[in-house]
């Protein structure tokens, strides 16, 4: 009879608590570290696990997507996150949004409440000797344990700047400049939208341009992820950046006046009741006394209460390919594996699945048994060969998407866009369901 080793998971976020239900779940016990309250970090303002730090949204549900079709592998695999995430869900027409608080407090609860879990608060700073060890510790990795890190793979980190956006409270709007709707209709109401005419957008867009900033003060070099630009560097790109981009007043019509707006800046809900709203796609790193100033002339915000600023900071991750393998254990240590941002995805959901993947390998190593990797046909399986194999020279994080998918064959090439998606999507959950009865089952 094999001996069961422990398991040890070092941080608390989405990567770190699903990859150690993972591990519970096939009857391994685990450690799960995570130095919240004890020692916080520029971003995190509680003690839960799973604290969403960004945006309150898990992006979209739908099938036509990578990340949607991520969503339902997680839960074919019984992800604790996505069931966390359907249970506090807010409205957010195709999009998956959670109130952040009753998330990452469920979260929290169902993982205190399994006896192969014991959470410990206190920072880790150094590597354990003694596997399955996982490093979920994010993408503010503490200063000592990324030195520890960084002596281990002897490859170096790489960074990003990611950029926060500001929350306001519900009964300081203007209802007489904004409208409930979603994008061509996919939800009911699911965002408040404050629109622009030209010369608002205008004037707003100048008011970003020339507001002060966060100085960028001890890092070599500025490099924001194109995926969450602040919406200051969208502005510097041309006048009308913003109109085709997180401003777009594309698909919505304002029931005022049965026309389109120039241009609208959407807020979605942030927690069940509605009480707070977050402003989609304005990430930022204004002075918090410039953000109450320029966000202040959007018509619908002119009086705006800011329950939290926007923020920057940087987002630590490895050079995966030289670090990885598609197992995501540390190919200079087996035992050792990294989830969650460090190993170069980005997204909530996408660091979700990460955690699930090395949880499961995690599990397998504690059992003395071969570690597994998932199909390249699933997006789980795609990520993973991603940070594993993808060029080092420019390693970038990467979002779900169906790029990272091997081709179809040469007639699903032919399809159309919505029916290639289709057929991408399908072809995904069937590998996985096939993977699962083969070598999950049992």
């Amino acid at each position: 009879m094999r001996t069961i080793k422990q398991a040890t998971i070092i941080g608390g976020g989405l990567a770190g608590s699903e990859a150690a239900y993972q591990v519970a779940r096939r009857g391994v016990p685990v450690r799960l570290y995570e130095m919240r309250p004890e020692r916080s970090t520029p971003v995190h303002q509680t003690g839960w696990l799973a604290e969403l730090v960004c945006s309150n949204s898990l992006k979209s549900e739908e099938l036509s997507r990578g990340g949607g079709v991520l969503k339902a592998e997680l839960r074919r695999l019984d992800s604790l996150v996505m069931r966390c995430a359907d249970a506090t869900r807010v409205p957010a027409g195709s999009a998956l949004a959670v109130d952040r608080d009753r998330f990452a407090q469920r979260v929290t609860e169902e993982l205190a409440a399994l006896p192969e879990v014991t959470l410990i608060r206190e920072e880790v700073t150094e590597i354990p000797p003694e596997g399955p060890v996982i490093v979920a510790s994010g993408p503010l990795t503490s200063a000592r344990l990324s030195d520890a890190l960084a002596a281990l793979v002897t490859a170096g980190f790489l960074h990003f700047y990611d950029a926060v956006s500001p929350i306001v409270e519900t009964d300081s709007l203007d209802p007489e400049r904004l409208f409930e709707a979603s994008r061509y209709e996919h939800g009911e109401g699911a965002y408040l939208n404050c629109t622009l005419t030209e010369a608002e957008y205008d004037r707003f867009r100048k008011a970003l341009i020339a507001a002060r900033r966060v100085p960028l003060r001890d890092f070599e070099k500025k490099a924001f992820f194109e995926g969450c630009l602040p919406v200051e560097e969208l502005a510097q790109r041309g006048r009308q950046t913003l109109a085709f981009g997180p401003l777009k007043p594309v698909g919505l019509v304002d029931p005022r006046t049965g026309e389109r707006p120039f241009a609208v800046v959407q807020l979605r809900a942030e927690n069940e009741e509605k009480t707070r709203y977050n402003l989609v796609g304005c990430q930022t790193r204004l002075l918090w006394s410039e953000q109450r100033k320029v966000f202040r002339l959007i018509p619908a915000l002119r009086e705006a209460e800011f329950v939290r600023y926007g923020v920057v900071h940087r987002n630590t991750y490895l050079n995966g390919p030289r670090v990885l393998s598609p197992t995501l254990q540390c190919r200079k240590r087996p035992d050792l594996l990294f989830a969650g941002q460090l190993t170069g995805v980005e997204g909530y959901v996408e660091s979700t699945g990460s955690g699930l993947v090395a949880g499961i390998n995690a599990a397998c190593l504690a059992r003395g048994l071969p570690c597994l990797q998932f199909p390249r046909e699933t997006v789980l399986g795609a990520l993973a060969q991603y940070v594993a194999a993808a060029e080092t020279k420019d390693f970038q994080p990467m979002n779900a998407n169906f790029g990272l998918l091997p081709p179809l064959a040469t007639e699903g090439n032919r399809l159309k866009k919505k029916e290639k998606y289709e057929a991408l999507a399908k072809r995904a959950l069937d590998a996985l369901d096939k993977f699962v009865e083969e070598e999950l089952t049992g």
